[in-house]
Order: C-alpha cells, then sequence, then structure tokens
C-alpha cells in the first residue's frame, strides 16, 4: 500500500460543491467561563485522595516494564522484582506533582493550529482505535487506509475538531508493524492538526516525534522545548501497567512530549461496582503513570485520563453515556483540579447505530466532560459501537453537538447596545420585530445556524425526501469531503517525510519498531 496521497476520482482536483459551504464556526480556541460543576465535597475529594495513597503504597501497581521498575526503584519506590509490584509512598508523589505543569501547549505543523491544554481552556478530539468503519451506504467494514484517510480529511475540514485521535480507525489491510508510520504521514498531509500517536513501544512513539519534528523543522532537542505530539497511556486495570505502554511513555517523557494517563476503570469489571471505589482506583493508577513521567523528566507535560465507567449486569458488556459515567466526568475533573493537573476525558456512546441512542448518550457523556471542565474531550466526534466502529454519520452529529456546545459556552453579552431598549420601545405591544432595524443588523449572525438539523415544517420536509437527521449527515460528510482543501506543505519537508517513512519500514521490515 502506497503512502502517498490517495488520487480522488475526478483525477485528484478538489470540486467546489455548488452554493455556499456548509455551514459551520470557526476555527476557535474554546474556553469553558462557567464554574466547574463540584459534585463531591472537599472531605470526599481528600477520602478518595487517601485512599488512592493507600492503594499505592501498601497494594501497589504491577509494572511490567523492567527499565522501569529499575527508574522507580532509584527514585525511592518499594520493587518486587519477582512480581513486578511497585509501591510508592506519598512523599514521591507529591514531588512527581510538584514538577508537572498545570497547564502546556501543543504546536502542530501549523503554529495557528495550537492548542492548550489546561486551564479553562476546552479542546475536541477525533475518534480513536476502532477496528471497524461504517456508514451508511458502504455498512460496517474493516478498518482501511483508504477510509483512515478520509477521516483526516474530515477531521481537517470540521473546525470543530483539533485534535486528531491514534488511527481513527485501524487501517488493517497495512503491515501492523509499520501501518503507524502510514497513519502519521497521513496526519501530517491531509491536515496540520496536533495529534496522538501511538505508544505501543517506543519505537512507536519515536517515530512520531520525529516525523512531526521534520514536518516542522525542528530538531528532537527543539521539539522537547516545544511538544507537538501527545499519547495516551492506557492502564491494564486494575493496576497493571503492560511493558509495551510503558516503554512508550518513557519514551514521550525523554523527549518532553505529553503524555495522558487514563485508567480503563469499568465499574463491575475492571474496577469496583461502587463508583467511589472507581474513582480511588482510577487516581491511584492516574498517579503512578504522572509519578513514571516526572521520573524520567520532571516537567514533563501530563493530563490527568478518566474513562470510568460502567458494565452492563446482565451480559458484561460496557456501558457509557450513563449517567454514572457523567458523575465519573465531573467528579474526575474535581481531582485533577485537586492535584492542579490539565483534565482529558471522553464522548462516548454504546449504540451500535448513528441513532437516537447514539445521540442521546452522547449528549450525557459531553455534558458530564463539559460540567467537570475536562480540557481535552478525547473520541469527541465519530464514536460509536462502544469504539469498536468509526462512523461518518456519527462524526457529523457529533460535530453538530459539538458546535452547539461551543456556542453555549459563549458568554451573553450584556450592555446597552444588546439590551435593546430602543428596539423593545419602538414596537408595538402585539406588533413584532422581524423588520425592526435590531434585528435587522444582527439577523445574519444572530443565532447558531445548524449543520444537519432541519427547521422546515412537515410538508416541506417531506417534500424535501423526508429525511431523518442520520441521512442527512451522509450527504454533509460526502459533501465535506468535496470541500476539503489539503493545507500546504513544503515540498522538500513532504520528500523528507516519505524517506523517513521508506527508511524506517525498511528497518522494521517484519519486526518490532
Amino acid at each position: 500500500m502506497t503512502t502517498e496521497p490517495r488520487k480522488r476520482r475526478d483525477g485528484g482536483r478538489l470540486r467546489r460543491s455548488t452554493g455556499d459551504a456548509l455551514a459551520q464556526l470557526p476555527w476557535q480556541s474554546v474556553r469553558n467561563p462557567y464554574p466547574p460543576m463540584e459534585i463531591l465535597s472537599a472531605d470526599q475529594v481528600e477520602a478518595i485522595h487517601e485512599t488512592s495513597l493507600r492503594i499505592l503504597e501498601e497494594l501497589g501497581i504491577e509494572l511490567m516494564s523492567a527499565a522501569g521498575r529499575a527508574l522507580l526503584r532509584a527514585a525511592g519506590a518499594t520493587v518486587d522484582e519477582a512480581s513486578g509490584n511497585v509501591r510508592l509512598d506519598r512523599e514521591l508523589v507529591a514531588r512527581a506533582l510538584a514538577s508537572a505543569p498545570a497547564e502546556f501547549s501543543l504546536t502542530p505543523r501549523n503554529t495557528e493550529r495550537r492548542v492548550h491544554l489546561g486551564g479553562n481552556h476546552l479542546n475536541f478530539g477525533l475518534v480513536a482505535g476502532p477496528p471497524n468503519v461504517h456508514d451508511l451506504e458502504r455498512g460496517r467494514r474493516p478498518g482501511n487506509y483508504r477510509d483512515y484517510c478520509d477521516f483526516i480529511r474530515l477531521a481537517q475540514h470540521f473546525n470543530a475538531i483539533h485534535l486528531i485521535g491514534n488511527q481513527v480507525c485501524a487501517p488493517i489491510d497495512l503491515p501492523a508493524t509499520s501501518r503507524h508510520l502510514d497513519t502519521y504521514l497521513a496526519n501530517l498531509l491531509y491536515s496540520d492538526r496536533a495529534f496522538h500517536c501511538t505508544a505501543i513501544g517506543a519505537g512507536r512513539a519515536h517515530d512520531a516525534i520525529e516525523m512531526m519534528a521534520i514536518a516542522r523543522g525542528l530538531s528532537l532537542e527543539q521539539i522537547a522545548d516545544s511538544p507537538s505530539v501527545m499519547t495516551i497511556i492506557s492502564v491494564n486495570s486494575p493496576r497493571r501497567f503492560d511493558e509495551a505502554m510503558t516503554d512508550g511513555l518513557m519514551e514521550m517523557a525523554t523527549y518532553g512530549q505529553p503524555v495522558v494517563i487514563t485508567p480503563f476503570t469499568l465499574m463491575g469489571a475492571m474496577a469496583p461496582v461502587s463508583l467511589a471505589a472507581a474513582l480511588a482506583q482510577q487516581n491511584a493508577e492516574a498517579l503512578f503513570g504522572v509519578v513514571l513521567a516526572q521520573v524520567v523528566r520532571p516537567g514533563t507535560p501530563v493530563m490527568y485520563g478518566a474513562f470510568t465507567s460502567n458494565v452492563d449486569m446482565r451480559s458484561g458488556a460496557p456501558a457509557f453515556g450513563t449517567p454514572e459515567n457523567a458523575k465519573a466526568n465531573v467528579a474526575s475533573g474535581q481531582l485533577a483540579r485537586r492535584y492542579r493537573l490539565p483534565y482529558r476525558t471522553s464522548n462516548a456512546s454504546a449504540s451500535n447505530a448513528a441513532d437516537a441512542q447514539g445521540a442521546y448518550e452522547t449528549q450525557m457523556s459531553l455534558w458530564g466532560a463539559v460540567l467537570g471542565h475536562g480540557n481535552l474531550i478525547y473520541h469527541a466526534a465519530g464514536w460509536q459501537e462502544g469504539g469498536l466502529t468509526a462512523s461518518f454519520e456519527k462524526l457529523v452529529l457529533d460535530v453538530e453537538m459539538l458546535q452547539m456546545m461551543m456556542e453555549f459556552l459563549r458568554p451573553i453579552e450584556v450592555n446597552e447596545a444588546e439590551l435593546g431598549f430602543d428596539a423593545i420601545a419602538a414596537v408595538p405591544t402585539g406588533g413584532h420585530f422581524f423588520g425592526e432595524p435590531h434585528t435587522m443588523a444582527r439577523y445574519e449572525h444572530a443565532f447558531y445556524q445548524p449543520l444537519v438539523s432541519n427547521w422546515q415544517n412537515y410538508e416541506n420536509w417531506e417534500l424535501a425526501g423526508a429525511r431523518d437527521a442520520t441521512q442527512r449527515a451522509t450527504a454533509v460528510w460526502k459533501r465535506a469531503l468535496l470541500e476539503y482543501e489539503q493545507p500546504p506543505l513544503d515540498t522538500a519537508v513532504g520528500e523528507a517525510l516519505a524517506d523517513y517513512v521508506t527508511r524506517r519500514r525498511a528497518e522494521i521490515g517484519d519486526g518490532e519498531p
């Protein structure tokens, strides 16, 4: 499979859609101006904190990487080599938290697409990791490179998406040992957004750092001072860090690139059924990863990751967008703020289709993430089937929800002009404001203009084909691909990236990267 850009059916020329372009908000740095919701009291937060420290001090975490154990032993941890168990005392945790930055920026090859993580900044990430792809016209199918590239084009086109997730769909038509090179190259060719790289082993992480450094014209020393790629370390809950993920974490930290420590604490399966216990376990596992990153390189940007939800106790199947998931999103934000760490949460649903269930579960999850003051809402667009499928229609429906949330977060202006006393006085009782100057001066941008919603009356909607929101979303993603414009990339940089991929693919061969 070539890593060259896929030629489009129109001979490579991008056709413009007829009429106006799709309605969307401009690219912007989103901020959450409202106070964070707090569903835990200060005493409850401290009780969870103390229990998590007991887990680290008395029970420990299994660390399967010998190199990682050696680093932590040298830092003062208690290590049992026979079992791989590592116990941390609270002083070691406190020192690590003191060196972790409260905020950081991630700068891609286009500096105008820099994202800030921390404070009241809010960023939305593309879905990551599904092995399957779905759209209404072609159905469900294994992930592949062609669809992968189209997802990256859509992420570039829609301004509500700030960051590309790790392998929006797994391109299983490419060799497993080197497909990460193809996906990184697609990320850099078809978008100018920041992206999350895979950290399954040091090699995959290092390739992302090298390729972004090439794209930005920086050395590895320079990129350490200006982070460009990030990764998510998924903890094998309960209480286990596997060797590959640990090696990836250490490689990222060595070069000063951000790591997000995210326990996968599904209540009833990988964590206890009570939310307090699951949060305590999540907290212990997240703090362990923070300590390891700071031991490798003090000052490494880290994020507190949360992915606590529950399972269906009748079947064991994961459930997302539940009330428990939403409460965990809010409570985890309180814990992240207690440690002055940027906070990653998720926007998830267990629905097998881009339907009403997918929408209301996503909204439940999204509100929990926003009210909890998440700085990075991961899987924010395109997640379907509990993360097993990347959906084209769901991506569009999610972008609609993200844009609506962005508008909700825009503060209300209250001033003499906006209060409109003269407009109210000018319209007689029982009249209307349609032609009033106050309205005419604002009507074009007065309200949010939807991407998918249809506000026609029933008769006109029926005459137009009676398409529901999911069917309309199909038309939107297809039109977006026609409107997509590939961001410019210096020819010499493109050649250098291609040369790097060719060289690394030959080095990897059939072995591990």
